[in-house]
């Protein structure tokens, strides 16, 4: 049954979507709009509420609703196909329920809002921290674990400063996250690679790198790497931990998309040397609000007050109202709540984006068959370069990213595309590896011709 709420709402986003309400036009009084619907003025309320949190319109207290922006129907928006951008699920974002954490913050800490806090973080935030990642398996308490900007800032911070084994070099999987690797790059980090696939890494020649090369901490994104999509399995993640503890090597865990792991029985490094050998970094970049800014990592007791005066040296403390606001949110259950909405469907776009990739590319390229996450990747036939892939599809419409940036210069493939689903319409996700696979065929019959000509002319 049609209800008259719902008439409401279509009526409104009729005369958006036709121009005849533009940005900051006022709409009809609840009265008006009860009357011409024969309904309840309830009934209007509710409707105008679903349109504000819609963000289409906004209320002003004893004026009225007022149309925020121009309408702009998504199927019309663009014709972009985005497997580039690494960020949340933009439609999935609780940007109401955490409006009201931000306003609750504001009441709660407004005296700390302007002086100077805690170097380590809220406290309160580190109670609920430390609540919050029981459930992912790492056991610690409020002493150890540091509010930082991002996790970003927590990896440059440790590339830059010394560690207790007294080492200078860093060991990273290839390929890995851009990010950490600009930042070894910045500080003249001395770094060595080590080469990862879906099948893991050689244990032999970590092993080897451990013993002989100085190495201060291995870098790892044990879950859903970035960008291959690979995890550890938990007698991996184990024996990586031995190797570390027997050669005297920190091993520094990003877990950025732990929350997303379908696999309940799946640890994170940390729970195989919760004393200290693991530093462990936790974001919510990905699984929640990028703008936030907030992430929080466990040190092992001895690095604490290093820590604290390199942090101190870059922002002194993050901001307050972030933290507030992020503590309230974890603290009444909606955290959670979130969590298991975007647990489903990141899940639910990998095994779309893997069917995809299964019907509709050419048999000689491999793509990586992670079992959530954010990204896969694809490694092009021997003939086609991610460069030439990414111009093509950009001219069509479609995003994607090239991998080379995110190899050491030594190990460097130019084959090798990410693809990322997080914001990526699903609807779309076929009609884009579709594309990519025309730009592969194209690519290769042009190559090959060149072959015959060349050949041809000798």
């Amino acid at each position: 049954m049609y209800s008259k709420y719902n008439e409401v709402i279509d009526e409104i986003k009729d005369q958006l979507a036709q121009g005849l309400l533009i940005a900051g036009s006022k709409l009809p009084s609840v009265r008006q709009l009860s009357e011409k619907f024969s309904c309840s003025k309830n009934t209007v309320v509710k409707a105008y509420e679903e349109l504000e949190k819609e963000h289409l319109i906004f209320s002003v207290p004893k004026s009225g609703y007022y149309v925020v922006n121009e309408f702009q129907n998504p199927d019309s928006k663009n014709d972009i196909i985005d497997f580039l951008s690494a960020g949340p699920d933009k439609d999935i974002m609780p940007y109401i329920d955490f409006q009201h954490c931000i306003n609750q913050a504001i009441d709660t800490y407004k005296e700390e809002l302007f002086t100077y806090t805690d170097q380590q973080g809220l406290y309160s935030l580190r109670l609920q921290l430390v609540k919050y990642l029981q459930g992912l398996q790492v056991f610690t308490e409020p002493e150890r674990l540091f509010i930082v900007s991002g996790s970003q800032q927590a990896l440059n911070l440790l590339v830059s400063m010394p560690f207790p084994n007294g080492k200078n070099n860093i060991l990273i999987e290839q390929p890995t996250y851009f990010g950490f690797i600009e930042s070894a790059n910045l500080q003249q980090a001395t770094t060595f690679g080590i080469d990862l696939s879906m099948d893991g890494i050689d244990f032999d020649r970590l092993e080897y790198i451990f013993r002989n090369n100085d190495i201060k901490f291995f870098y790892i994104v044990p879950r859903f790497h970035n960008p291959l999509g690979h995890s550890y399995t938990n007698k991996e993640k184990k024996r990586i931990v031995e190797l570390a503890e027997k050669y005297d090597v920190y091993i520094v865990e990003d877990d950025f998309l732990g929350d997303l792991d379908p696999n309940t029985k799946s640890d994170p490094l940390f729970a195989y040397n919760p004393s200290g050998r693991v530093i462990y970094i936790k974001s919510f970049s990905k699984v929640f609000l990028p703008g936030l800014r907030v992430a929080s990592l466990v040190l092992p007791k001895i690095m604490s007050n290093n820590f604290l005066r390199y942090k101190f040296t870059a922002d002194f403390n993050s901001s307050v109202l972030s933290q507030g606001a992020l503590e309230i949110y974890l603290k009444n259950g909606m955290f959670n709540s979130h969590i298991k909405k975007i647990k489903e469907l990141y899940y639910r776009k990998m095994k779309h984006l893997q069917g995809a990739c299964k019907l509709l590319l050419p048999n000689n390229t491999q793509y990586t068959k992670p079992s959530s996450g954010f990204y896969l990747t694809i490694s092009l036939p021997d003939k086609v370069t991610a460069m030439h892939i990414v111009n093509l599809l950009q001219e069509q419409h479609v995003l994607v990213d090239d991998a080379t940036r995110m190899f050491l210069p030594e190990y460097k493939k130019e084959n090798l595309i990410r693809l990322s689903i997080s914001q990526v319409d699903t609807r779309q996700i076929n009609a884009g590896v579709e594309k990519l696979a025309r730009c592969i065929t194209i690519i290769e019959n042009k190559k090959n011709d060149i072959s015959r000509n060349t050949f041809q002319f000798l």
